[in-house]
């Protein structure tokens, strides 16, 4: 929203990333936050005067969507440790740190400290064994990247995971709860879609297990990545067709995974 006066607002029923605020707040621009009438308002002053001068150590912190794809990885290799260094923790980000710690997961958070206003830790992760959780519309808003990656990992945990309140994820870089769905089904995994969400039953403690395909990318890069995760713990060889997409948020992602795999 915004006026003839240069005033911008934003009202929204539920805190979402405030990296820009955080950012905001770091380099000395006015910034005004509150909640009313349980909804959360931000409120700024068009070009407004920026009480410092000179030059700022701008060091952006490490991408947690990004460090998602190597916690389930290690996770789901036996034998695994990886430590991942710089992330940032930003409340309205850390809800795959929660749901993957309730699945089990053997993630510790470690040297606490700020870059640019923002919350950094470096995480280490153990191989563990996953289990089922339920993940509601409550929880989407700081998991709605992770979702693809969710899945793979709820697709070798032991029992069931059940994602309600995530419709918007039909209108994503595609339809990730179909596409999750549909590429997760030619691994062998048992998925059942819901109109806001999807139900995968865990592979882990059963005879059945995940196993190689040929599977397809959408033109996804979350999807792309968290089948080459998925291909990890399938029996047999796995190929992504339209891989190309995964340098819209990670160029660089198969040299990283390939280096673990060969220093492991």
């Amino acid at each position: 929203m915004s006026s003839p006066s240069g005033k911008w607002g934003r009202r929204e029923p539920r805190l979402s990333r405030d990296h820009t605020e955080r950012l905001f707040r770091y380099l000395g621009i006015p910034i005004q936050q509150s909640v009313q009438e349980g909804r959360f308002t931000v409120r700024i002053q068009g070009r407004p005067a920026i009480g410092w001068s000179g030059r700022r150590d701008l060091r952006v912190p490490g991408d947690l969507s990004a460090a998602a794809f190597f916690l389930v990885a290690a996770s789901i290799v036996p034998g695994s440790e990886v430590t991942i260094q710089s992330v940032g923790i930003n409340p309205t980000r850390t809800g795959v740190l929660e749901i993957l710690t309730e699945m089990g997961a053997d993630i510790q958070l470690f040297n606490h400290r700020e870059q640019m206003g923002e919350p950094v830790a470096d995480l280490r992760v153990r191989s563990a064994s996953l289990r089922g959780t339920r993940i509601g519309a409550e929880r989407i808003p700081q998991t709605i990247d992770e979702f693809p990656i969710l899945c793979v990992a709820a697709a070798l945990a032991e029992g069931t995971t059940i994602i309600s309140g995530a419709e918007e994820l039909r209108v994503k870089e595609s339809d990730r709860i179909a596409t999750m769905a549909s590429e997760l089904g030619k691994m062998g995994a048992a998925t059942t879609e819901t109109p806001d969400g999807l139900m995968v039953e865990g592979c882990q403690g059963r005879v059945r297990r995940l196993h190689g395909a040929t599977c397809g990318s959408h033109g996804d890069h979350r999807v792309a990545m968290s089948l080459a995760i998925a291909g990890l713990a399938a029996e047999g060889p796995t190929r992504i067709e339209g891989t190309g997409c995964i340098d819209t948020s990670f160029p660089g992602f198969a040299t990283k995974l390939l280096g673990l795999l060969t220093h492991s």
